[in-house]
């Protein structure tokens, strides 16, 4: 089974997350990245070797920002998750420092 590990700001977003339908959607995103790591959306330019996967949920978009490293067998690390608006400043932030 492919490793998951959780940086901080995923973490946390995750932890404080209340509604358990949003709970289970990022779960169910999660799953099936485990399964194929590929599902998501690849990033270019700043954002290289980063993925992006969408959840739609309530009228509202939110991210999931991953990469996959190689040490023995495949990790995921969930870099970030959000919603939408400003999302992808703040990981190129996060990134950066």
């Amino acid at each position: 089974m492919t490793e998951v590990r959780f940086l901080p700001p995923a973490a946390k977003f995750l932890k404080k997350l209340k509604d358990k339908n949003l709970k289970g959607l990022y779960q169910e995103a999660i799953d099936r990245i485990r399964e194929d790591h590929t599902v998501g959306e690849a990033k270019n330019g700043d954002l290289s070797g980063i993925y992006g996967y969408d959840i739609f949920y309530n009228k509202t978009n939110y991210e999931l920002a991953y990469r996959v490293e190689y040490v023995e067998d495949k990790i995921i690390v969930v870099i970030m998750a959000g919603t939408r608006e400003n999302f992808y400043d703040e990981l190129k932030r996060y990134m950066k420092g």
